[in-house]
């Protein structure tokens, strides 16, 4: 797998760059900007673009930008975004129509190995990533909302994981029941929620966010 890497943090820069090359990645380009990033992607083509949401020179939103043309511009290249912040409004944007090959993640999620690593590979491979922080706010923000509270607590685990991106498979590891179980539970999220059923991971992350923000909007109105 082939990486490029864009943060203005040396130390997270570098650490990346170990982190990544010790799993057996190649690391083609480590850049400090935006501007840097695009002219790498001019040269060689990844398979993934790791990139934090802010960025030089005005430290708000390059990152987001940045993500933003790579999918207009090199849209076989996954992009994972990684942010300090928990920044709830940026996923809509990101993620809407295409969340096949996105990721955001919070850069306190490198520190957990393993996760972040499974998350680089899915979101490399074409799959999507939400920060489970991210998804657990949302979901605490909407809880309130008479459909989610129809959810069992199982649902509601597995309402999470859908929303962070999760196939079946990789659900049924984490809950540690049968591919068949999770189908059925995926099966009454959607029902209760009034979402449509897809076998589609990619839809069913589109769907799941919106709904969770759509609820989390209806409740702070």
């Amino acid at each position: 797998m082939r990486v490029m890497i864009a943060d203005d943090s040396v130390l997270l820069r570098e650490g990346l760059v170990r982190l990544l090359t010790g799993e057996g990645m190649e690391v083609i380009a480590a850049v400090g900007t935006a501007d840097e990033l695009h002219f790498a992607l001019a040269r060689d083509s990844p398979d993934l673009v790791i990139l934090d949401v802010r960025m030089p020179p005005t430290q708000t939103d390059e990152g987001v930008r940045a993500a933003q043309r790579i999918r207009r511009e090199h849209p076989s290249v996954g992009v994972l975004l990684l942010s300090q912040h928990v920044e709830v409004a940026r996923l809509g944007e990101l993620f809407h129509d295409r969340p096949e090959g996105m990721g955001y993640l919070l850069k306190d999620r490198v520190v957990d190995i393993d996760e972040f690593v499974e998350a680089v590979r899915r979101v490399a491979r074409g799959g999507s990533a939400v920060d489970p922080e991210i998804v657990a706010r949302l979901l605490g923000r909407a809880q309130h909302q008479s459909q989610l509270s129809s959810l069992t607590s199982r649902e509601l685990e597995v309402l999470a994981l859908m929303a962070e991106g999760r196939t079946n498979q990789a659900m049924s590891a984490r809950l540690h029941v049968g591919v068949k179980t999770v189908e059925t539970h995926v099966a009454n999220v959607f029902g209760k929620l009034g979402l449509f059923d897809s076998a589609d991971d990619h839809r069913r992350v589109l769907a799941v966010l919106a709904y969770l923000q759509s609820t989390e909007t209806s409740g702070n109105s």
